[in-house]
């Protein structure tokens, strides 16, 4: 999991979102929702959880360049 601390524009705390969001997402809340029920209310906060992508999975699947 590698997603922003804070929101840029209003500095909400939205590492701790991220679990959750998916959470509500797999008992099939939309996702604006989902996004509401964890108390973002500005559209800057929604575009930070909107647009993540979770890519360590993605990387952890290349070989390293270690010898």
């Amino acid at each position: 999991m590698i997603i922003l601390l804070h929101c840029f524009t209003c500095v909400k705390i939205m590492a701790n979102k991220w679990e959750a969001d998916l959470g509500l997402l797999k008992v099939e809340y939309t996702k604006g929702d989902a996004l509401e029920s964890l108390g973002l209310k500005c559209y800057c906060c929604h575009q930070i959880l909107l647009a993540h992508m979770d890519l360590i999975e993605k990387v952890l699947n290349y070989p390293s360049l270690e010898k």
